[in-house]
């Protein structure tokens, strides 16, 4: 057994002794009893380490089975330590960059850094042309260690695997750790990062109070050197320094660049906390710290689209449908009772406007009762909500007035036109043509039988779902439809 397996098995071991010590209470003194269980809680993952720090993070957005006391303490979960001092990064920059690496840099400020975590400092230097930079330097083992903490963490997901079979047929904690695996492999390498922040700089160019930093010099694992942001985080900046326009311009671009990548980019930044959004009047926002990105495929992406426009509509049992396409119901699932809830809280989370629509509410809302209903959600949705809540704080730092939801309004349209320029392309219709003439017995009929419609102007379209299992049908067949309507449209021409 690895000493970091022991370090942890120490702390987790220590935290459940103290649980089994502490009094169970009834009355007034049970919200302490709990408040004081989720404090311990979120102390013990912070001493864990970058990885439980972005595990509890995650947990945090999970209401549908973790208790309302331990979310409020997780949300207070930040990966900020004691800087060490130079010296202990010194070897790091040599082994990297040669022994001859200070010719790279005119000055590196050495006493004072810019940012520490359990992960790696940050230190403000200018390079040998002047050109300020922010030197982003690993802690040495930090790799093995998240290495470590991800082996040990698929044992215990195993173990609860068999232990609570029920649970994780509903709750897919495997999946779910996967999700958050993919989104941190490139934290402990920092070319991955770089070819990260490449990527976003070229999707924000359309931006103009949204920005990336840039790389300055050829990455390697465990340093990176990317030009410097001006101006402090979001979370010190003062909102009277700003105009009324770079305020909500900052804002509205944030957020339109961050609902692209959910709906249409499918890349997204997973950590976009107040402290990652750095500020300063006269200048673009620059979002930082591109080490954790999320991916979505593009069954899941539309389906969140429609889910939102479902919430919008005031349509419950079209919401509970998509959703429950979008994740896989088990054997004992009701979802007969699923509608039921939706058609509930549709009402309550939105009106039929657009602009009353809460992204965040309706999420967790929905995520809440699929669960209980025994509708096991896409594992991504966690780090979606992660995301999305973290956003929603930058936003609140600098913009409280600002409705998040009229800023989706404002970009749905780009997001419809872009998800039906890819569902009506060439290549996308032929694609799915071809998996459901394969997959689905009578396809092949239904598509002749659309294109003998069409030839003969008369188009009759009729989908029929007679039981109570999730079907793709409607979709497939709209999709079909699609690669129809263009053939016949590129034949007459």
């Amino acid at each position: 057994m690895s000493a970091r397996t022991l370090y942890v098995s120490g702390v987790l071991g220590r935290l459940l002794a103290d649980e089994l010590r502490r009094p169970g209470r009834k009355g007034s003194g049970k919200h302490e009893e709990e408040s004081g269980r989720a404090r311990a809680v979120r102390e013990a993952l912070q001493s864990l380490g970058p990885f439980y720090i972005k595990v509890g993070q995650i947990l945090s957005t999970r209401p549908d089975f973790v208790p309302e006391a331990m979310i409020e303490e997780l949300r207070l979960l930040h990966d900020q330590v004691t800087p060490l001092p130079f010296d202990v990064f010194e070897p790091v920059l040599a082994a990297e960059f040669g022994p001859r690496w200070p010719r790279l840099f005119r000055d590196i400020d050495t006493e004072t850094p810019l940012g520490a975590a359990s992960l790696a400092q940050v230190y403000r230097a200018d390079l040998a042309d002047g050109t300020a930079a922010a030197v982003k330097i690993q802690r040495p083992g930090v790799a093995q260690v998240m290495a470590q903490d991800m082996a040990v963490l698929r044992r215990a997901a195993r173990l609860v695997v068999r232990a609570a079979p029920r649970f994780t047929a509903v709750v897919d904690v495997p999946a779910m750790l996967g999700v958050l695996f993919d989104a941190m492999r490139d934290e402990s390498d920092f070319r991955r990062e770089a070819a990260n922040m490449r990527h976003a700089l070229g999707l924000t160019a359309e931006f103009k109070h949204l920005t990336v930093p840039r790389v300055l010099l050829t990455p390697t694992r465990r340093v990176l050197v990317q030009s410097l942001a001006p101006g402090t985080s979001v979370r010190d900046a003062d909102p009277a320094a700003f105009t009324a326009d770079e305020r909500t311009g900052i804002a509205r671009d944030l957020m339109a660049f961050m609902y692209r990548g959910y709906f249409l980019d499918r890349y997204f930044h997973a950590d976009p906390h107040p402290g990652n959004l750095f500020v300063a009047p006269g200048h673009p926002a620059h979002l930082i710290d591109w080490g954790m990105v999320g991916r979505i495929d593009a069954t899941i992406s539309r389906s969140l689209v429609l889910v939102l426009l479902n919430a919008a509509a005031g349509d419950g049992p079209g919401l509970a449908r998509t959703w429950a396409e979008m994740g896989n119901p088990t054997p004992w699932a009701d979802l007969a009772g699923f509608r039921t809830d939706m058609s509930a809280l549709v009402p309550k989370v939105t009106s039929a406007s657009l602009a009353d629509l809460d992204f965040g509410v309706t999420l967790t809302a929905v995520l809440v009762c699929a669960t209980r209903r025994g509708v096991r959600s896409s594992p991504v949705i966690a780090l979606l909500g992660k995301s999305f809540a973290n956003l929603e704080g930058s936003i609140r730092h600098l913009c409280p007035e600002l409705s998040i939801t009229d800023v989706f309004a404002d970009n749905l349209r780009t997001i419809i036109f872009g998800l039906t320029r890819e569902t009506l392309s060439e290549q996308q219709a032929a694609r799915t043509a071809l998996e459901l003439i394969i997959a689905a017995p009578g396809t092949l009929q239904q598509s002749r039988n659309i294109l003998r419609n069409l030839a003969d102007n008369d188009l009759t379209l009729s989908i029929t779902n007679t039981t109570d299992r999730p079907d793709h049908s409607h979709t497939h067949a709209a999709l079909i439809l699609a690669a129809a309507i263009i053939w016949a449209a590129r034949h007459r021409r």
